[in-house]
């Protein structure tokens, strides 16, 4: 069986894979080939995505042979048998162990951009490789993700050696495979295209993908005053409230960063809309990026469209330069955003509106982001609304540091669900 590319392998190998659906699964896709094709399973499936990042131990100087694995969480698999018969002593061991670590630390937070690592413990978990060769990886991640809890592990990949495949049967509970060929030599030459998967990719995959059944996701035109803006707006079943995003200077609505964030609001059921606050071609002037006013009134634009498309109480998040125009939008008395959020922000740049925004404000800024942190606590003496400076330890301005935009997510999810969404009682 040929496949067209990593698109076309994961659309077929869904479709083997239907009758996982019921069991409401979690997809994990090997980095970096196997993201592509896991990233299409969830969407077929509705379930969640996200990477299995795993590193083989392998004996000091023997490397191809591996003695283990460890994963996140820290997890260890190991042979003991292995260690025994190849000698591996326990400072050698160790060291090992800790290169590796520090490796599966970085693509971890590479990958996933700060968002937490999703839950599997007690779940059907199915991990995604583009193919299966050797099988020391996928051998690796399933023993990995049965370490971490999962319930039922199954590995799928559109090919695979036989040999390989038949020896893998045993140590999972499932294997879908769609092509065991017996002229096996490499898994690239079953597919048309198969052209190396970047870091960037990943990262955009695991943004886009789907949050689980019951979350409406759809690529819409917004109406900001006239002006049609591409945009996303995603609407977990039963939200009870939504946020609109404002990216800052050089950024769109593809921002990882902000995605991160918005993945880890509509976990918390809350919907969210990003758009691009500027078109292509306004794109292409400099100056546009740094006008307040043309962003703020796209914001409040794009503000009014949604608030005729869902009857939900909105919340605005800005990062950057889209602080100050979320402020200057809020600040409108008409202006339907019902809470603000400022991650990074530059909020001083909303000049004299700061005294007209009534809607409570959060400022969100990074230990290390010392000018950034004297511009927000101006911002705030300016402000009449309830409001609130958080500063994450450590961070900078970006919060590319490990757990940081896990901050940010978790602040601007408790902001917005306390003064948007209706409390009982």
């Amino acid at each position: 069986m040929l496949f067209t590319d990593r698109t076309d392998a994961g659309r077929r190998l869904a479709q083997a894979l239907g009758h996982l659906e019921r069991r409401r699964p979690v997809v994990l896709g090997l980095p970096r080939g196997g993201v592509p094709v896991a990233f299409e399973v969830a969407q077929s499936l509705g379930a969640p995505l996200d990477v299995i990042v795993v590193r083989k131990l392998g004996v000091p100087y023997h490397p191809e042979l591996g003695f283990g694995a460890i994963g996140e969480g820290g997890v260890r698999v190991i042979s003991d048998e292995i260690v025994r018969h190849a000698g591996v002593r326990e400072k050698d061991l160790v060291s090992v162990e800790r290169a590796e670590e520090a490796e599966l630390v970085r693509r971890a937070r590479t990958y996933r951009d700060g968002r937490p690592r999703l839950p599997i413990e007690g779940r059907t978990v199915i991990v995604v490789d583009d193919g299966v060769a050797t099988g020391a990886t996928a051998r690796a991640a399933c023993q990995v993700v049965r370490a971490q809890g999962a319930a039922h592990v199954v590995l799928a990949v559109p090919v695979a050696s036989p040999d390989v495949a038949r020896r893998l049967r045993s140590e999972v509970d499932e294997v879908v495979c769609l092509s065991t060929p017996q002229l096996f030599s490499a898994v690239g030459e079953w597919y048309r295209d198969f052209s190396q998967t970047s870091d960037e990719e990943v990262v955009s995959l695991l943004a886009r993908a789907p949050q689980g059944r019951g979350t409406a996701s759809e690529q819409v035109e917004v109406d900001a005053g006239g002006i049609g803006l591409a945009g996303d707006l995603v609407l977990p079943e039963g939200s009870a409230a939504v946020v609109v995003f404002a990216h800052g200077s050089g950024s769109s609505r593809h921002s990882p960063r902000n995605r991160s964030v918005a993945t880890a609001l509509n976990r918390a059921g809350l919907g969210t809309l990003l758009f691009d606050l500027l078109t292509p071609g306004e794109e292409t002037y400099r100056a546009n990026v740094f006008d307040i006013g043309l962003l703020a009134g796209r914001l409040a634009g794009a503000t009014q469209w949604l608030r005729h498309r869902v009857s939900l109480p909105v919340g605005s998040f800005g990062a950057s330069t889209g602080a100050a125009a979320a402020l200057r939008a809020a600040a409108a008395a008409d202006s339907g955003i019902g809470a603000v959020v400022s991650r990074g922000g530059r909020p001083d740049l909303a000049g004299a509106d700061l005294s007209g925004v009534r809607a409570p404000t959060l400022f969100i800024v990074g230990g290390n982001d010392t000018t950034v942190i004297d511009l927000n606590r101006q911002a705030q003496a300016a402000l009449s609304c309830e409001n609130r400076l958080e500063i994450v330890p450590g961070a900078t301005h970006l919060f590319e540091e490990p757990g940081a935009l896990g901050q940010v997510a978790d602040l601007a999810q408790e902001w917005f669900t306390t003064h948007l969404v209706p409390q009982d009682g």
